[in-house]
């Protein structure tokens, strides 16, 4: 056992009931980018006109490839805006490849290329919809972060307990991991066809990234990867959270206690599989795809896997 992480998670039914539950699920957690399927329905809600892969994009933590810039940009585009109304910071592209391009192009960070963009076009598209001011946006008292939180006290059954602000520069808000699996488990297990106009979003929302499984990170990375190998809908956020949802609705949600991403989605894969949502041969397909190889002298000598104590 070379190396441990500690970690708090929970896991619902297909019914939404809770069936285990790891460490502390009740203590307070920030779901960091695990937050954006709620922001995303809350924007479509506040009348973001999405669908497809701008819907799936809303929610997303791509790695700035062309791809990904030019729907965020169409985005943009169609309700009137341009990248100067984003509040994101700029960055660099996380996919090497295009960074690398841009940087033999002499090109710079760009706020359309942070892996948040997509939800803050969203976000401005909601406000143009709404006829709400596009600046001061992301201030929690703007109207738009006002409907944002109403809706995720509504999905996740709690009251906001403390406002952050997260690594984009919009609003986070403290829950925990209960209520954020009882969120997402109302999200992933919606119908597009539902009479109730919140899960009709929600379902959009979720057939939008199982459609389109290169907006939510990209080519090769964890949540790609998982959503194509899987079917579940799934979504990591900083600081060591996940949220996946199986194709019949058993959903958890967990904080790797230590920050560390590297072993949640592996990890959130085998609790759906102990839950008999997952298939154990599809979740060992998925653990060779998610690059958990230990490398030594540049071949393979060992693997990262969840050890018998989850």
């Amino acid at each position: 056992m070379e190396s441990r992480h500690a970690g708090a998670a929970v896991v619902l039914s297909p019914d939404g009931e809770v069936i285990a539950t790891h460490g502390n699920a009740d203590a307070l957690i920030l779901p960091r980018s695990s937050l954006k399927p709620l922001q995303a329905v809350a924007c479509i809600t506040a009348g973001a006109p999405l669908e497809g892969e701008q819907l799936a994009l809303a929610t997303a933590s791509h790695v700035g490839t062309d791809r990904h810039a030019a729907v965020v940009r169409d985005v943009l585009t169609e309700g009137g805006l341009t990248e100067d109304h984003l509040g994101c910071p700029p960055a660099w592209p996380s996919d090497s490849a295009t960074r690398d391009e841009m940087v033999r192009e002499h090109g710079a960070p760009t706020r359309i290329r942070m892996n948040c963009s997509g939800k803050h076009a969203a976000m401005l598209r909601a406000c143009v919809a709404t006829g709400w001011a596009t600046d001061g946006y992301l201030d929690p008292t703007h109207p738009l972060q006002a409907h944002i939180r109403d809706v995720i006290e509504r999905l996740t059954g709690e009251k906001v307990a403390h406002t952050a602000i997260d690594g984009c520069g919009a609003p986070v808000y403290a829950m925990t991991l209960t209520g954020l699996a009882r969120s997402i488990h109302r999200i992933g297990s919606a119908s597009d066809r539902s009479p109730f106009a919140l899960h009709r979003v929600a379902g959009s929302l979720v057939r939008a990234v199982r459609e389109n499984p290169w907006t939510i990170e990209g080519p090769g990375r964890p949540d790609t990867v998982a959503i194509e190998q899987l079917g579940v809908f799934t979504k990591g956020g900083a600081e060591g959270v996940m949220v996946m949802v199986a194709p019949n609705g058993t959903t958890t949600a967990l904080k790797m206690l230590d920050g560390s991403a590297r072993a949640s989605t592996i990890v959130a894969a085998t609790l759906l599989e102990r839950a008999g949502a997952l298939a154990s041969a599809d979740v060992a397909t998925l653990a060779g795809a998610l690059s958990l190889s230990v490398l030594g002298g540049g071949k393979d000598v060992g693997t990262i896997r969840p050890g018998a104590g989850i």
